[in-house]
Formats: structure tokens, sequence, C-alpha cells
């Protein structure tokens, strides 16, 4: 018998899978089947929004594919052609409401997440420079977190729209003023613990440039409240875009997105003609939710300290 054979003295012992930090965040996330339905949901809405040019019935930005005379169709009504089916009825315009919805997800999730992207970047370049900095220059970003802060988003982004007026650009502009501050409290409250660690302090003894500590050393150890936090404000920045969309002052009319869409249907609820506003709701409804299903279990694996 094979001195290496099973049961041998000198076989040896099958060396143990690393756990690396990527394979326990993915075990942990795991563990949650809330979480792994929420993210599985929301990768099909951005499937589905991505893939809205090949699987929609109808363009809805196309005007001459719209026809006023199949306005208000119940769902499974059939177009004035009889070339395909509204399984989700069409709007006072005639617009395809499954189509609208694929569309109005493009333009929703791009500016909610373009929005959290942007605001990402300033509220934490803000918040490490007053971490970092610290006396007057921290004094003086805190204090305009603070009045930041102090006004309802709504009213702040509206507002800015005021101002603006109308238009994608715009509404990004504004979701970015009113959503920097929290990443600048959340990058703040993070940085001021690690700049009293032992790595810090070493990198400043190497007389290493402070552009580089703060995003070389300093930053990286910032990421898991960041994430978390940019997580939720994706679906703060969806929901906030549907209202400034819904009360009118939010993308023009024609490139509806899901607020939009709502608006367009919310006069005709109490005659029967439901659709119009629900099934957009529900869609709106759904990716938010998703998007809170992921954050809860990122904020709960990347803080054990905040598990139930």
């Amino acid at each position: 018998m094979s001195s290496t054979a099973a049961g041998s003295p000198l076989a040896r012992p099958q060396a143990a899978a690393v756990e690396t930090p990527l394979r326990r965040f993915i075990s942990e996330f795991a563990e949650s089947r809330l979480a792994l339905f929420g993210l599985g949901l929301f990768l099909l809405i951005v499937a589905a929004a991505l893939l809205a040019p090949w699987i929609a019935p109808q363009n809805p930005y196309d005007l001459a594919q719209l026809d006023i005379m199949d306005g208000r169709l119940e769902p499974g009504s059939r177009n004035g052609a009889d070339t395909f089916i509204y399984w989700l009825g069409t709007d006072d315009q005639g617009r395809d409401m499954l189509s609208g919805i694929l569309y109005g997800l493009r333009i929703s999730l791009s500016v909610g997440a373009g929005s959290a992207i942007l605001a990402c970047l300033v509220g934490a370049s803000l918040g490490m420079l007053a971490a970092y900095a610290g006396g007057r220059t921290d004094g003086l970003i805190m204090r305009l977190v603070d009045l930041q802060l102090s006004f309802p988003a709504i009213l702040a982004a509206l507002m800015i729209l005021a101002f603006l007026g109308k238009g994608i650009l715009n509404v990004v502009i504004a979701l970015v003023v009113v959503e920097w501050a929290y990443y600048a409290r959340t990058v703040r409250g993070t940085a001021l613990v690690e700049r009293r660690r032992e790595y810090i302090e070493a990198a400043q003894c190497l007389a290493l440039p402070t552009r580089r500590i703060i995003f070389r050393h300093l930053l990286p150890n910032c990421l898991p409240p960041l994430i978390v936090v940019g997580t939720m404000q994706v679906a703060r920045a969806i929901a906030l875009e549907a209202t400034l969309s819904f009360l009118g002052l939010g993308v023009p009319i024609t490139e509806p997105s899901l607020g939009l869409l709502i608006a367009n249907g919310y006069e005709y609820m109490l005659s029967g003609k439901y659709w119009i506003s629900f099934y957009p709701g529900i869609a709106l409804l759904v990716t938010i939710v998703s998007i809170n299903l992921v954050g809860d279990q990122l904020r709960d694996v990347l803080n054990p300290r905040l598990k139930k």
C-alpha cells in the first residue's frame, strides 16, 4: 500500500480554505435570504431598465409611435394597429404603460445613482478635509453641514429647481446639493477615529504628502460606512426625484420618469383608471424596497455592532 494512502500516518492533511475578507463579506451577506432576494430583484430591475430599448413594445419618447386614440386603454387591450397588446394599459397620451415604466426606470435609476455618486465625491472630500485639517476648517465645513441638514430636503430641492428650471441635469444638481451633507458627516466621524491610529502617525512621520495620506491611507478605511450611506442615499434620491417630478419640477414631460408617470394618472384615479398611476407606483416601491433590503444587510455586515 502507498505511504500516502488514506489513513496512513504519513498522509498530509488537506489545507483549509483561506478565508479572505471578500469571502467573509459574501458569506455574511448571504446569511440573509431577504437581502439576497432584494439584491436579485434590484439586479432584475437594472437589467430590465438597460434592456428597455429591446424588450419594450414601444418607444415612449417617439411621438410618432403614440396615438391619442389609444389613450387610457385598459390593461390587456390591443393597440389600434393590432400589432401588440398593452399588458398594463395606456396613459392619457396613448403611451404603453409597460414601455413607459421600463424607460422611466432608466431615468430614475440614472438620476438616483448619478446624484448619489456625485454627492459622495463632494461630501466625502469635504468630510475628510474637515477631519484631517481640524480647527477652523473643520468648524466651517461642519457648520455648512448643519445648515444644510436643517432644511427639509424636498423644500431645498424645490427652491433650487424653481431657480434652475426643469431638466435631468438640474435635478441631479439639486439632489447633490441636498445629499452631500450626509456623506460629509459620516466620513468625518469615521475619519476622526482613524486619524488617531498608528498607521496615520507613521505616514506623517514619513513626511508623506497630505493628499496621499488622506486618499491612500485614510479614505480606504472610511469606505464601509460610506458604502452603507451611499446605498441608502440612492434609494432616497430615487424617491426625491419621483416626488419632484410628481410636483411638476423634475424631468421634462418628453422624458417621463416614474414620478411623472404617476403624476399623469393622478387625476384619473377616482374615475376608475387606476392603472395609469398604480403600476408606475408599484415599480417605484419595489425599486426602493429592494435597495433598502440590500442596504440594511450591508449595514449589518460592515458594522457588526449594529447587528440585531
